[in-house]
């Protein structure tokens, strides 16, 4: 699966963007424009996709690599 599949549907299942998803994860302390907030670690995100929004690991994962620039 390409990384575009992953993140269509990681918007299907949760009627987010991941550029929304990033957005929520700023709110939370989680990130920065920058990517991961200083000392956090992709678990603290994937902890909370999978608890927030019943993601997956790999789906999860998706985001984090969203969060840290990736976009394609």
């Amino acid at each position: 699966m390409s990384f575009q599949a992953y993140i269509d549907n990681v918007e299907a299942k949760t009627g987010q963007s991941a550029a929304a998803l990033q957005a929520q994860a700023i709110d939370k302390g989680l990130a920065d424009a920058a990517g991961l907030a200083p000392g956090v670690k992709a678990g603290a995100i994937i902890d909370w996709l999978k608890a927030d929004y019943d993601l997956g690991h790999g789906h999860a994962m998706s985001i984090v690599a969203w969060i840290k620039g990736k976009r394609s």
